[in-house]
C-alpha cells in the first residue's frame, strides 16, 4: 500500500521528540475512543464534557498534566426531566500506564505484571501488548515516508573502548596527559571522564558515522553497560542531541539478564539493524544483526579478551578513518537503505523486511567459492554444524568435506596437510579461517594473499 494515502502523524525521527510522538498517539487514541462513544447516543442521548480526568502525560520533567475527556451519557427518565449522568469509560483495555494511572483513562489500576516497562523513555511508563503494537505501527508508517530505518547501535568495543583509569598501563600514560590537553576540544576521540573515573576512546570515524548514518536511520543506543556510563557517553556523542535524544536503552532496561531484545524497542523488528561486536547477546534477533569486528585500543580490552598482544594504543596506533571499520560498515548500511528503498520493487514498503536484504547482502560475499576444511576443526561434532562451516555458507560459499574439480579454496591452520599440499599443487587458494572471518566483518571478499596460512610442525 501507498504510505502517502495515510493519515499524517506526528514524526519520531531523530530529529523530534520521542515523548512527544508518545503523547501525541495517545491524544489521538483517546480521542478516537471519546468520539466512538459519542456516536452510539441516540435521540434521547446527551452527551456532557465534564472537566477534564487526570490522564498522564509524560514530559522530561516528571511531571503530570491534567487532560483528556470524561464522557458522560444521560438519559431522559419518563417520570420527568432530570438527567442522570452515567460515565461511559473509555477503557479497558488501558493502553499503559504512568505512575500507576492509565494513560488514556487516567484510573488507577494495580499492576498485574503484563504491562511492559520502558524506563529508558520514563521511568515510570508502562505500556500494554496492544498499545506496543499500536505505537510501532504508527511509528513505522512515519519513518518509511522519511525513507528511514531503525538502526540499534551498541557502545563498548562498537562505538568505542573504555577502561578504568586504575587499568591504564605504564605505555598507557601518555593518553591521560593528551585526554587533559584536550579536555576543551570539540568532537575530541580521547575522554576522560573523572566522575566515573575511566578513559574512552572513541572509535576513528564515529563522528561521520553518526552524522551519515543518521539520514537513513533513526537511532537508538543499546548497550550491556549501567544507565549513568551510557548517558555519560552519549552526551560526548551526540552533545545536541540530534541523533538519540531518550532513546538509549541500557542493562536495567532488558527484560532478559546478559540479553539484548527487541520487545523493549517501539520498532517493528522487520525494519530494525542491528550493529554490535557481541552475537550471543541477541539470540533472538541474529538475522538483523550486522556483527562488528571489536574494537581493542587499550590494554585492558585485549588483556580481557586474552589475545596476547600490545593493544592499539600501546603501539600508538589506531584504526584508519577513511577505511576503517566504522568507515566500512557505513558503505554496507548504505547499500542496504538502497536496496530496502529500491523504487523497482514497487510502493508496498510495509511488507518490506530487512533481514531479506541483509541475507541477500551477505550471500553475495563469498558467492562462488567452493570451500573444503582441513585441520579446522577439532571436535567430534559433524562439520557442517561448526560456526566457521555456517559463516561460510551464510556468506554464499558452498561447503564440501572432501576435495574435487570444483573446490576454489581450501581452508586450513595447518600447510602440510593432504589437503592443503593439494590445493598447491593444483594451483588452489589456501587460506586461513581468519579470510572467512575477515570477509563477514567487511562484508566483502578478501584478498587471499593477505591470509596465508602459517607453518605448523605437527603435520598428519
Amino acid at each position: 500500500m501507498s504510505l502517502e494515502a495515510e493519515s499524517p502523524l506526528h514524526s519520531s525521527s531523530s530529529s523530534d521528540d520521542f515523548v512527544g510522538f508518545l503523547n501525541t498517539e495517545l491524544e489521538l487514541a483517546a480521542l478516537d475512543s471519546a468520539n466512538k462513544d459519542a456516536e452510539v447516543n441516540n435521540d434521547h442521548t446527551n452527551v456532557i464534557e465534564e472537566p477534564r480526568n487526570k490522564r498522564p502525560k509524560l514530559d522530561s520533567e516528571d511531571t503530570v498534566e491534567i487532560e483528556g475527556p470524561r464522557i458522560f451519557s444521560t438519559v431522559e427518565e419518563s417520570t420527568g426531566s432530570s438527567l442522570k449522568p452515567k460515565y461511559e469509560d473509555i477503557c479497558p483495555p488501558h493502553p499503559g500506564f504512568f505512575k500507576g494511572l492509565c494513560m488514556r483513562c487516567g484510573k488507577l489500576e494495580e499492576d498485574n505484571g503484563s504491562a511492559l516497562a520502558f524506563g529508558y523513555i520514563h521511568k515510570d511508563l508502562k505500556l500494554a501488548t496492544s498499545e506496543i503494537d499500536r505505537l510501532r505501527g504508527a511509528d513505522l508508517k512515519s519513518l518509511l515516508r522519511e525513507k528511514k530505518l531503525v538502526l540499534i547501535l551498541d557502545l563498548d568495543h562498537t562505538l568505542l573502548n573504555s577502561t578504568v583509569l586504575t587499568d591504564v598501563s605504564a605505555e598507557e600514560q601518555y593518553l591521560l596527559r593528551e585526554a587533559e590537553s584536550l579536555r576543551n576540544a570539540p568532537e575530541r576521540s580521547l575522554l576522560k571522564l573523572d566522575g566515573l573515573h575511566i578513559l574512552t576512546k572513541l572509535r576513528p570515524f564515529v563522528h561521520n558515522f553518526l552524522k551519515e548514518a543518521n539520514t537513513m536511520f533513526d537511532m537508538y543506543i543499546y548497550t550491556m553497560a549501567e544507565r549513568s556510563y551510557a548517558l555519560e557517553i552519549v552526551k560526548h556523542l551526540d552533545p545536541m542531541g540530534v541523533y538519540f535524544n531518550c532513546k538509549v536503552i541500557s542493562q536495567s532496561d532488558s527484560t532478559q539478564r546478559y540479553l539484548k531484545g527487541l520487545d523493549v524497542v517501539l520498532k517493528e523488528e522487520s525494519h530494525v539493524v542491528i550493529l554490535d561486536d557481541t552475537k550471543i547477546v541477541w539470540n533472538k534477533h541474529s538475522e538483523n544483526l550486522i556483527l562488528m569486528e571489536k574494537y581493542h585500543f587499550f590494554a585492558s580490552s585485549c588483556r580481557i579478551f586474552g589475545l596476547g598482544i600490545k593493544s592499539l594504543s600501546e603501539l600508538r596506533q589506531d584504526e584508519r578513518e577513511s577505511d576503517g571499520a566504522l568507515a566500512n560498515i557505513l558503505g554496507v548500511l548504505k547499500r542496504v537503505h538502497q536496496k530496502f528503498f529500491d523504487p523497482d520493487l514497487g510502493t508496498d514498503l510495509l511488507s518490506r523486511d530487512v533481514r531479506q536484504v541483509l541475507k541477500r547482502l551477505r550471500q553475495e560475499i563469498l558467492h562462488g567459492c567452493v570451500i573444503v576444511f582441513s585441520r579446522v576443526f577439532y571436535t567430534t561434532s559433524p562439520p557442517e554444524e561448526e560456526a566457521i562451516w555456517k559463516m561460510a555458507e551464510q556468506l554464499g560459499a558452498i561447503c564440501l568435506k572432501e576435495v574435487d574439480a570444483s573446490v576454489t579454496h581450501i581452508v586450513s591452520l595447518d600447510p602440510g596437510t593432504q589437503k592443503s599440499w593439494w590445493a598447491l599443487k593444483n594451483n588452489k587458494f589456501l587460506v586461513n579461517p581468519r579470510w572467512i572471518e575477515a570477509a563477514n566483518f567487511m562484508w566483502r571478499r578478501q584478498p587471499e594473499e593477505n591470509f596465508p596460512v602459517c607453518i605448523s610442525t605437527d603435520k598428519t
